[in-house]
């Protein structure tokens, strides 16, 4: 019997808008850089993480300017050698100050409030697990996520990132369930679906733009309206 439902939130519950790679290459056009950004939505994921790690070592806005200021640029420089390209610290930061000026937007996914209201209807435990270097409370208020979510378990307050197995034992912990009682929804295979298998969750993939029809061994939905039938 399922009495518990966990979310990603980037890509499965939200979205940026526009989406972080075109930001990115719209900021590194104005310093003459071409840059594909299918290319930097491939790449970011591991830049991402080289600031969780730095994060979780000692909060980066906290360090002296000078360490901070490095590890934003290096932050960039990663994000554009994964998509082929070499750039200089300067260059880094100035296209990290463009993307602050264009500005990325968080938005909720039509299907996520309806699908949450649904499931809390039904006397679910909902939750949230994200890899993220920052509290995430706001971010739960400001797209109208915390009236339905019981908790949140982050890999800023954890201190590991999926698929490690910490943070879905957190998840579990919070959400005072077994494994086999907890459905965990994601829209990575290697992130999210191996992690919550990892400690015996469900597992069912996101699949919004059917990309992953080559993926045969998990349940694979492609709007949150359909975790009903996993219930």
């Amino acid at each position: 019997m399922i009495r518990a439902v966990c979310f990603d939130l980037y890509n499965t519950l939200a979205y940026y808008q526009p989406p972080r790679e075109e930001v990115h290459a719209k900021a590194c056009h104005r310093f003459g850089i071409k840059v594909n950004p299918k290319a930097l939505s491939e790449s970011l994921p591991a830049a991402d993480a080289f600031w969780r790690d730095e994060n979780s070592r000692s909060s980066v806005d906290k360090r002296p300017t000078e360490e901070k200021i490095a590890v934003y640029a290096e932050y960039e420089i990663k994000a554009l050698k994964g998509a082929g390209l070499e750039i200089s610290s300067d260059t880094a930061l100035g296209i990290i100050a463009a993307v602050q000026q264009i500005g990325l937007k968080l938005k909720i996914y039509d299907d996520a409030l309806p699908t949450l209201k649904l499931l809390k209807g039904r006397g679910l435990t909902l939750g949230l697990i994200s890899n993220v270097a920052q509290d995430i409370a706001s971010i739960c208020q400001d797209l109208g996520l915390q009236p339905y979510l019981d908790f949140w378990v982050t890999s800023f307050e954890v201190g590991c990132d999926k698929p490690h197995r910490g943070i879905f034992l957190a998840a579990l912990s919070q959400a005072q369930v077994e494994p086999a009682e907890a459905i965990y929804v994601g829209d990575q295979y290697d992130l999210d679906v191996v992690g919550a298998r990892g400690v015996n969750m469900k597992a069912v993939l996101l699949d919004r733009n059917d990309s992953f029809a080559n993926i045969g061994d998990c349940p694979r939905i492609l709007s949150l309206s359909q975790i009903m039938e996993y219930l």
